[in-house]
């Protein structure tokens, strides 16, 4: 009888790659450990299991082709990105296919699923792909994924990190299981490097941790616990476990207690509230009062224009919009039904000619809480 059976059962595994397992500390590739994925992906196809791969470490596989120093020069970065894809790319097709499997490539940007018809392209592909047998392997299309967020003031990678990405697509095909591989064995109570009597969790349920940092990638453990909660919120299992030790991802595949386990929330969100929740990048921002909050929060009510303070962005009617309230925490999303110009009209007090067919700037069934997810 195995610890977790319900990670022994999973159908449908996305396997994440931190760019600390590819390689070594010193940026070398580590290829025995991306070819001890190759053969657990591709001994969970043989028994019937449906798997998708999303993997760092392009940027830096190009960094090493290129003879680059670490940096954060964008162009630089987009470069690395160019050369070391179609290198990463080989190296999951050849291993794939030495073993009788095919890997089809994927590349991303946050448009493929902000976008919605975009993002049902994707998963028709996504799930002809695993229909015909195939291993879909996924990666943030560095070479180009970043994108101005004019209410931010920033510019700021698409994803963020590869971690995301990965949850985003369990979410989103309905996986049972996410596994994301990275160079600690699981989440502990403190920093072990600090700590050396730290306890790793055998499982956590959304547990707000402090950052770990990564020097090779952009994620770290706050990112990893992030993407295992938006998964795990969309009713899919997911793990924190070492990449580098190979005996780990088979034993979690087993169902065996190894890393930490983000249990699945049984309640699965419906697709469109999944998609408000996660996937589309806000446009905007509506902040919100007390009273505001405590309605939508606790009587599941609409959120009206008599109850934001301020907005920020510039946005269309039918975008996503942030929700923050009073002391700037974040609330939730929503689809706004105006645009920013209306939207801040309203909120003065001079309500839209049609607003008596639409009371409310964002309509509760268009909107996902935080609690939610």
């Amino acid at each position: 009888m195995t610890a977790r059976p319900a990670l022994a059962a999973a159908r449908r595994v996305v396997l994440k790659l931190g760019t600390r397992v590819i390689t070594h500390d010193d940026g070398r590739l580590a290829l025995s450990r991306l070819f001890a994925v190759v053969e657990a992906a591709a001994v969970l196809r043989t028994r019937g299991v449906e798997v998708l791969i999303v993997s760092s470490g392009a940027v830096g596989l190009g960094r090493d082709a290129l003879g680059l120093a670490d940096g954060d020069e964008l162009a630089d970065r987009q470069a690395c990105a160019a050369v070391g894809q179609t290198r990463l790319m080989q190296l999951w097709s050849d291993g794939l296919s030495r073993l009788g499997w095919t890997a089809g490539q994927l590349l991303l940007t946050e448009a493929d699923l902000d976008d919605r018809e975009r993002y049902l392209n994707l998963r028709s592909t996504l799930e002809a792909l695993l229909q015909h047998g195939a291993v879909p392997v996924l990666n943030e299309n560095d070479a180009v994924s970043t994108r101005e967020l004019a209410w931010l003031d920033a510019v700021r990678p698409v994803f963020g990190d590869n971690d995301r990405l990965s949850a985003l697509v369990a979410s989103k095909l309905d996986a049972d299981l996410l596994v994301l591989l990275t160079d600690v064995d699981g989440v502990y109570d403190r920093d072990p490097r600090r700590h050396p009597n730290a306890r790793r969790l055998a499982s956590v349920e959304g547990a707000e941790l402090g950052d770990s940092t990564s020097g090779g990638g952009r994620g770290g453990m706050r990112s990893k616990v992030e993407a295992a909660r938006i998964a795990a919120a969309a009713g899919c299992h997911a793990v924190i476990a070492s990449g580098r030790d190979p005996a780990a991802l088979p034993a979690v595949l087993a169902g065996d207690d190894v890393g930490t386990w983000f249990i699945a929330n049984p309640a699965r969100h419906g697709a469109r509230k999944r998609w408000i929740a996660y996937v589309a990048a806000p446009r905007g921002a509506l902040h919100l009062d007390a009273g505001a909050v405590r309605a939508v929060r606790d009587r599941g009510a609409s959120l009206l224009a008599a109850g934001v303070q301020r907005i920020e962005g510039t946005f269309q009617g039918g975008d996503v919009v942030a929700l923050h309230g009073p002391d700037g925490e974040l609330v939730g999303r929503g689809i706004v039904w105006c645009d920013h110009e209306a939207a801040r009209r309203w909120v003065a007090g001079e309500a839209p000619e049609n607003a008596r067919n639409h009371h409310a700037l964002v309509h509760r069934s268009h909107l996902a809480l935080r609690e939610e997810s």
